[in-house]
C-alpha cells in the first residue's frame, strides 16, 4: 500500500471517531409564547361573536322560511281566486241575453199553437240555462218578501204598501245573480216604507170660555 493510501485511510477513520457536538436548540423565550397563546377574555368575546353569527343566520333561515310560506299561501289564494272568478266577466255578458229570453217569454200571450210551441222552446231554453248556471256556481238573487240588503239589492223606488213590513222588498224588477258568493249585479227591486202617521190638529181653545 502506498503512503497516500495510509495517510487518506488514516484521515477517514479519524473522523468517524471524532464525537459529534450535540445541536443546541435554541427556545422560544417564555414571554413570547405567552403573548401567542390568547387569554380567557378573548376567547369569551370570540365565543360570543360566534354565537351572535349564529343566532342571525337562524333569524335569517326563520324568516326566509316564513316569507316562502306566505308566498306559497298567497299564490294558492291567487289560483283559487282565478279559478273561482275566471268565469266572471262571461256571465255577466250572458246576464242580458237570459233578461231578453225571459221578457220574451212573459210577452207570449195567447193559445195560438206558435205561441204554444214559442213558450215551450224558451222554457226549456231558461232551464238549460238554469242548469249550467248551477253546474257553474251562478246563484239568482231573488229577494222578494225579504228585507232590503243594500249590499246584493238595488232599491228602484220606495212604496207605502199596506200590509207589508218596512224596509222590505214588495217586487223586484230584475233578478240579480252572484258568481260563487262575488256579487255580479244587484238585484232590481221595491221596497216598502212605514206608513205616514195622520197628522194631527192641535186642539182649538176656546178664548171666550
Amino acid at each position: 500500500m502506498s503512503n497516500d493510501q495510509e495517510n487518506t485511510k488514516a484521515q477517514v477513520n479519524a473522523e468517524i471517531q471524532a464525537p459529534v457536538e450535540p445541536v443546541q436548540e435554541t427556545e422560544a423565550p417564555a414571554t413570547e409564547l405567552a403573548e401567542q397563546e390568547p387569554t380567557v377574555e378573548e376567547l369569551q368575546a370570540k365565543l360570543a361573536e360566534a354565537e351572535q353569527k349564529a343566532q342571525e343566520n337562524w333569524d335569517k333561515a326563520v324568516r326566509t322560511v316564513a316569507e316562502m310560506d306566505n308566498l306559497r299561501k298567497r299564490t294558492q289564494r291567487d289560483l283559487e281566486s282565478a279559478h273561482k272568478f275566471a268565469l266572471e266577466n262571461f256571465a255577466k255578458a250572458l246576464l242580458p241575453v237570459l233578461d231578453s229570453l225571459v221578457l220574451g217569454l212573459q210577452a207570449a200571450t195567447g193559445d195560438s199553437p206558435e205561441v204554444q210551441k214559442f213558450r215551450e222552446g224558451s222554457e226549456l231554453t231558461l232551464k238549460q240555462f238554469e242548469a249550467a248556471f248551477d253546474k257553474f256556481h251562478i246563484e239568482a238573487i231573488d229577494p222578494l218578501g225579504q228585507p232590503f240588503n243594500a249590499e246584493q239589492h238595488q232599491a228602484m223606488m220606495v212604496q207605502e204598501i199596506e200590509g207589508a213590513a218596512p224596509n222590505s222588498v214588495v217586487n223586484v224588477f230584475q233578478k240579480g245573480y252572484s258568481l260563487n258568493g262575488r256579487l255580479l249585479r244587484p238585484a232590481m227591486v221595491v221596497v216598502a216604507k212605514a206608513p205616514q202617521k195622520p197628522e194631527t190638529m192641535p186642539p182649538i181653545i176656546d178664548e171666550q170660555a
